[in-house]
């Protein structure tokens, strides 16, 4: 491999490690700092190949403003359903994501 091979790995690797700490980041504010509230699936998307199967949850709710918003929740369990209501927490500095409590 020569060195630009090598660079390219080096960014690779640097630019996943920032996503998973802003991802923890953003999950232990969320736990910490949260604000619990009521919210329902608003929907569920899927996307990829039958072999593999991205699916993604999104609850609306409303936040400490007022506002409604809808956030992909970032914890779901299998068994959700479109109109379900479920307990759900949000930091304000990340509206648009959710844990389920």
């Amino acid at each position: 491999m020569d060195t630009k091979g090598y660079i390219m790995w080096a960014v690779f690797i640097v630019v996943c490690a920032v996503i998973i700490l802003v991802s923890r980041k953003i999950r232990n504010e969320i736990e910490t700092g949260g604000i619990e509230t009521t919210g329902v699936i608003s929907r569920i998307s899927e996307s990829g190949a039958a072999d593999d199967i991205d699916i993604r949850y999104y609850a609306e709710y409303r936040i400490d403003n007022g506002d409604i918003v809808e956030g992909l929740l970032q914890n779901p369990r299998p068994g959700l359903e479109v109109g379900q209501q479920v307990r759900i927490k949000y930091h304000p500095k990340y509206k648009e994501n959710a844990r389920l409590v």
